[in-house]
């Protein structure tokens, strides 16, 4: 499914990812756009505007990448936790 115009991940370079629960370890990639380094963090959010207040979205971080992706999550009032890739809740998604 491809993004709307104007959407987070067009706007701020952010890429899309199938289930980050499922994958073997050495295929879950970096969220941001452009990289393709192993992701080690997951970073949980979600929208209170269309989630509701338990539904956990994940974007997957590598090392380089985790700060900047909490600081746009949180400068908008979607970071919730960041946890590591092994820790991943089973209902996050």
């Amino acid at each position: 499914m491809s993004q709307a115009a104007g959407s987070p991940e067009e706007l701020f370079g952010l890429s899309q990812q199938p289930d980050v629960r499922s994958p073997a370890a050495d295929q879950r990639q970096c969220s941001r756009k452009g990289c393709r380094e192993q992701a080690s963090w997951a970073l949980l959010w979600n929208n209170p505007r269309i989630h509701t207040p338990s539904r956990r979205k994940v974007w997957l971080a590598c090392a380089e990448h985790r700060d900047w992706l909490e600081e746009y999550l949180a400068s908008r009032a979607l970071w919730k936790q960041t946890v590591r890739v092994d820790d991943i809740p089973g209902d996050a998604g």
